[in-house]
């Protein structure tokens, strides 16, 4: 899958079709990460730049690990999974050259 399919999948889906399981939002109040901006990321996906798809355990389920970059020194990482839902698994704050980390 190429970047802009993903972008195109995620915009089809609205802000109430995103799920957050415990663990993200824990990581998201840990990380003082609003909820709000990360929906907003994902159905609006201006900010996603770069992907990867993981394993799933499901056969009817699509998981990825995407990169929402807002400078050269901050992104934020969410590893989601698509099934019908976006399932939003956790949520990172990157504070460093966010290149270097996806290397």
């Amino acid at each position: 899958m190429k970047i802009e399919e993903l972008k195109e999948k995620l915009t089809s889906y609205k802000k109430s079709d995103i799920i957050f399981t415990e663990h993200a939002e824990i990581r998201a109040l840990v990380r003082n990460m609003d909820l709000e901006e990360v929906k907003e990321n994902i159905v609006n996906p201006k900010r996603l730049v770069t992907f990867r798809e993981k394993e799933s355990r499901k056969s009817n389920e699509k998981k990825f690990e995407c990169y929402f970059v807002y400078s050269k020194n901050y992104c934020h990482k969410y590893v989601l999974t698509i099934n019908g839902k976006i399932i939003i698994v956790t949520i990172i704050d990157i504070n460093r050259d966010w290149q270097r980390t996806i290397r």
